[in-house]
């Protein structure tokens, strides 16, 4: 837990130092100023995190808006990392998160799909089970967090002028294809059609 928090610290000093930085520490505000945001659990703590971010950070969230991002799944696992036996039984445990989201535009074409993962440790004592528990609580609440200001940081990459870039593409895309389906109905309606074999009556 120390380590990783160094980490994080270390990472942003760095990001500070190169002009970087998010909302609530000094923050520069996303290049997309609309945004539709849902998820497949609509009322979660992360996507309810992730909207009061967007929003602080200058962007507009509504239905309606030309894109629209979107928490497709949000999948937990928990691994032990290390186990000492004894009377104690206190094991350290590995929780990982991967949130896997696309961001769509009109017509509901899928511009990009992608995943972010987080990861933390916690220690669970069998002689505090109560402890243990809070601990692990603990550390999803910043495994929450972490993946809130990830996703920021993903969404800063991108701008209008990539998402139309990323528009025109799928618009061509589907264009394409509709040309294929329609040509090959033209060519079924083309071919004709073999009359069934008629068997001569005894």
């Amino acid at each position: 837990m120390i380590k990783r928090n160094l980490l994080v610290m270390g990472l942003a000093v760095m990001l500070s130092a190169c002009g970087f930085q998010l909302r609530g520490t000094g923050q520069t505000e996303l290049a997309i100023k609309e945004l539709d945001l849902d998820a497949r659990n609509a009322y979660g703590e992360t996507v309810t995190q992730l909207r009061q971010a967007l929003q602080s950070n200058g962007v507009n969230v509504h239905a309606g808006a030309p894109y629209k991002l979107i928490l497709t799944n949000e999948a937990e696992t928990q691994r032990a990392a290390t186990y000492s036996g004894g009377s104690g039984r206190t094991a350290e445990y590995e929780l990982s998160t991967v949130l896997s989201y696309t961001i769509g535009g009109h017509d509901n074409t899928n511009l990009l799909s992608d995943k972010l993962e987080v990861r933390d440790t916690y220690m669970h004592d069998g002689n505090n089970i109560a402890g243990s528990q809070q601990e692990a609580l603990q550390a999803r609440k910043e495994m929450r967090r972490e993946l809130v200001q990830n996703m920021l940081v993903r969404l800063q990459l991108l701008t209008p002028t990539q998402l139309e870039l990323l528009q025109q593409k799928a618009d061509e895309r589907a264009k394409a294809e509709a040309q294929a389906l329609e040509a090959a109905r033209r060519a079924q309606e083309a071919t004709p059609q073999q009359s069934p074999l008629q068997l001569p009556a005894n």
